[in-house]
């Protein structure tokens, strides 16, 4: 397709028969016409060495589309003109069809190659690299189809219907392996008549019979516009059914690279029989398929993609209006011809996004040069949670809090009142300032949830924390002249959030260390290693906490914040219902975030419907992720104690944690039975083991965690295992067992339990 295209100039001078005469209505490189002195009324006399008349094509397609020679009139005085013609004489046409499809088709070529390298013998993968192959192919063969080369033709037809069936077949096996209803036929092999029978048929037919070569190129247009507004339905339908973003990311980076062609040229062509742009300039925008493949799989995180897509429709707004804009200015002030329009378009358009794309990524590196940790906010609330985080007791914890707030917002009249909820007294952090008996009340009447942040008149006032004894009430005097910005707003709310589980978890190791300290004054035994387990299990329970509700909750609050932003500042109310519908989908979809966090922090079904409930759900969740099979019994307990229902999902979801990241086992056992005066939790896999010295010497806080949970039930917890060999599990807990005096050593070898408990 590419020697075709080199070898033989591209002209696409278009004609009409005047008095037994064909005369020139248009030349297609206006520029190059102008340097030959051809102009609109010339006759063309021979191509190539044969005269004109003697083109039977030209009856049925008055366009001269290649030629190395030809001898025309000129219509102003007779005068002839015999012209030699090179390939390198029109360099835009060389441009767009034989650089630009090559460099595209060589793209695909890798991209392919390294899709088909890193995951084999899947059909998924072997169906997306033909429909990337073959849109490829249909670009690189535009230029031997424009000159009307038998190969070229069939090639460049069949191809274009062919990567829309691909891609229609593609989706049938997404759609499946997602587990969604496929929205089309399930017979996929009856399309396959369209491209390789059917249209290569008529391709080879109007080679055979030229007059039918427009009939049968107007037909696969239709044909194309058909299968792509199919495959838009189905994306279309699928996405706005079950919201899924792989489908969202297909109907983005997949499907609207072939707008372009579909409304700038193929529609124009079908109904008016003139496009807007031509079909070589409209292919540019193939080019963001293997594209977006390559993005897609360098980073591994498909989802991430929406993210990469929203920053593009930004740059893509700012680009084209301003693109717009300067275009008017420069057809104002130089008048600058129409022809050359297109090319400065496409030449600034991209240039402008490219620049944002640049500058944007040159911020963030300068972000500590070009901002203060004032303006940027994402760094202030690191910092802030990096500063408070470090602190272990409650009191510290608000003072901390108070200054790291003062600091960031320039406010020095900031304090937390403390309402003792049993004296009904009121005390302040700070001794500084005096309060009246009506602000006290305007601050104490006001009914104030998790993350409310209020205006009073003298005060902005935020809901920090409450427990059975004690009300904590953030106050910050605005005095009538500060106003806090939305950022400044948001960025407190969500720091006010951190702080409600820091003083959550602080309350608890406080509680625990002053119960240990009352052990050690009892029995006179210091556990300087209970305390510094459990500082260092808090620090790591907070940062894991702040780190994963900012990579996730925060990130999606602030994301909803600026949309809601957008709407409130949006000067037209056209598409409010719209931006609200979806700024709502997005606030779902943070709440089932959060909602699951929470089924981790504590599960909802064990206090509703009881420890086999919970059990249940959880292994039905392992179940969806483990390779390997799975066998349990659960039996029903009858236990006095209700903290032993919660010890009991914690070592499950331990034991089945441990199983699905470190075993790589085929076969795992977990049993739950009821003994005479307790239960056991038996659990064995055929893994791959590891050896015990390296349990104990590890020190690993998975199998500590669980040797804890049972010792502070007075439980026997016992392990075997060795590398090839599996691990095995027992785990034995009598409720009515007071106390372990025998100093039980958790590490005990117990022999291999039978795969056939059950």
């Amino acid at each position: 397709m590419l020697y075709v295209t080199y070898s033989t100039p591209y002209l696409a001078i278009k004609l009409k028969e005047e008095n037994g005469n064909w005369q020139i209505t248009e030349p297609y490189f206006k520029e190059w016409a102008n340097k030959q002195n051809i102009s609109a009324g010339d006759i063309i006399l021979e191509v190539d060495g044969n005269n004109i008349n003697e083109l039977n094509i030209i009856k049925y397609d008055p366009v001269i589309r290649v030629a190395k020679e030809l001898t025309l009139e000129k219509q102003e005085n007779g005068r002839l003109i015999h012209l030699q013609i090179a390939p390198l004489d029109i360099p835009e046409q060389l441009f767009y069809v034989f650089f630009l499809p090559a460099c595209y088709y060589l793209l695909s070529l890798i991209v392919s190659l390294y899709l088909y390298k890193k995951q084999k013998n899947s059909s998924l993968l072997n169906l997306l690299i033909l429909f990337i192959l073959t849109v490829s192919l249909a670009y690189v063969s535009i230029g031997a189809s424009g000159r009307l080369d038998r190969v070229g033709t069939v090639v460049n037809r069949s191809s274009m219907i062919f990567c829309l069936v691909l891609l229609i077949h593609f989706l049938r096996n997404y759609f499946l392996f997602l587990n969604l209803k496929w929205l089309f036929i399930y017979n996929i092999k009856i399309i396959y008549i369209l491209p390789l029978i059917i249209v290569s048929s008529f391709s080879i037919f109007s080679i055979i019979y030229p007059f039918t070569n427009t009939l049968f190129s107007i037909f696969t247009l239709w044909l194309f516009f058909i299968l792509l507004i199919i495959i838009f339905g189905i994306l279309g339908i699928g996405y706005s059914k079950y919201k899924t973003p792989q489908l969202k990311f297909f109907l983005l980076s997949i499907i609207s690279p072939f707008l372009p062609f579909l409304f700038l040229f193929a529609i124009p062509q079908i109904i008016f029989h003139k496009y807007i742009l031509s079909a070589e300039i409209c292919s540019l925008f193939l080019m963001l398929i293997p594209y977006s493949f390559i993005f897609t799989q360098l980073t591994e995180r498909i989802f991430d993609m929406e993210y990469y897509i929203t920053r593009f429709r930004h740059y893509f707004n700012f680009s084209f209006a301003f693109t717009v804009w300067l275009l008017i200015g420069l057809y104002w002030i130089t008048d600058i011809a129409i022809s050359r329009m297109t090319e400065i378009f496409f030449f600034s358009f991209l240039s402008l996004i490219a620049l944002f794309y640049f500058k944007e990524k040159i911020d963030y590196h300068k972000r500590k040069i070009l901002f203060s940790t004032k303006g940027d906010y994402i760094h202030r609330m690191y910092t802030t949670i990096d500063s408070i985080g470090r602190v272990v007791k409650i009191e510290d914890l608000l003072e901390k809090f108070v200054h790291e707030v003062a600091l960031h917002l320039e406010i020095n009249h900031i304090d937390v009142l403390t309402y003792d909820l049993q004296t009904q007294q009121i005390t302040f952090l700070s001794k500084s300032k005096e309060y009246t008996q009506n602000q006290i009340d305007e601050v104490l009447l006001d009914k104030l949830c998790l993350g409310d942040i209020k205006k009073t008149e003298h005060f902005y006032i935020a809901f920090i924390h409450q427990d059975v004894n004690y009300k904590r009430i953030l106050v910050v005097d605005h005095n009538k002249s500060i106003y806090l910005k939305d950022e400044e707003l948001l960025w407190l709310e969500l720091l006010l959030l951190y702080l409600n589980n820091f003083i959550e978890n602080t309350k608890m190791v406080e509680d625990l260390l002053e119960q240990l300290k009352h052990m050690k004054e009892a029995d006179n035994n210091q556990l300087p290693w209970l305390n510094k387990l459990l500082w260092l299990r808090f620090e790591e329970e907070k940062y894991q906490l702040a780190q994963e509700l900012h990579d996730t909750i925060l990130q999606e609050q602030l994301h909803i914040a600026r949309e809601m932003d957008v709407v409130i500042h949006a000067k037209k109310t056209t598409n409010i219902q719209t931006k609200l519908s979806k700024v709502h989908d997005h606030m779902i979809a943070s709440l089932n975030d959060l909602r699951g966090y929470c089924e981790n922090l504590k599960p909802p079904l064990l206090d509703t419907l009881g420890l086999n409930a919970a059990l249940e759900k959880l292994i039905q969740k392992v179940h969806k992720r483990a390779e390997f099979v799975l066998i349990y019994t659960i039996d029903r307990l009858y236990l006095e104690d209700e903290r032993l229902n919660l010890m009991i999902y914690r070592l499950f979801q331990e034991l089945l944690n441990n199983a699905l990241k470190h075993s790589h086992a085929n076969i795992v056992e977990i049993h739950l039975l009821e003994a005479k005066e307790g239960f056991e939790v038996n659990y064995f896999d055929d893994g791959i083991g590891c050896k015990m010295d390296e349990i104990i010497l590890a020190d690993s806080m998975g199998i500590r965690g669980m040797q804890e949970r049972v010792r502070a039930f007075n439980g026997k917890f016992s392990i075997n295992t060795n590398i090839g060999d599996g691990m095995s599990i027992r785990i034995k807990v009598n409720e009515r067992e007071q106390t372990n005096s025998d100093g039980y050593n958790t590490y005990h070898r117990w022999p291999t339990p039978s795969k056939q408990l059950s």
